[in-house]
């Protein structure tokens, strides 16, 4: 009798609990949470990143001047070349340091062969219904 009197009194003052089912709200903001994270896991990322970039002296070097006068003549030989094709000159050859480019009259059409002067691979373009302005 003592233990029910015991246990009564103990469940009259314990105070009223409410419950409600679990809610998920997820942190990272990629995956729709609080915006206001995103500079902290940004921080927390890159404090467990431990790759490091390969050290170089430079990405980029600087093209010189003599490098770029050479690019441009090289790039409007070309362009003349293409142009003296188009007004019905059908074959022509142009000779760098780097590369060799022919034209020649193929069948119906032109063949442009360029062809790499340190390794000696070349490519060829086929390319018809080119109609020279004759």
């Amino acid at each position: 009798m003592k233990t029910k009197i015991t246990m009564s009194l103990l469940l009259y003052f314990t105070p009223f609990i409410n419950a409600s089912e679990m809610i998920y709200t997820p942190n990272n903001p990629s995956f729709g949470g609080f915006s206001g994270n995103s500079s902290h896991l940004l921080g927390v990322a890159n404090a467990i990143n431990d790759y490091k970039a390969p050290a170089s002296s430079s990405a980029f070097e600087e093209e010189s001047a003599i490098d770029r006068l050479a690019s441009s003549l090289e790039s409007r030989l070309i362009s003349q070349l293409l142009a003296d094709i188009g007004t019905g000159n059908t074959t022509g050859n142009l000779v760098t340091e780097a590369f060799t480019l022919n034209v020649q009259e193929e069948g119906s059409g032109l063949a442009v062969i360029i062809i790499d002067n340190e390794t000696g691979e070349s490519t060829k373009i086929n390319v018809s219904g080119l109609n020279p302005d004759l």
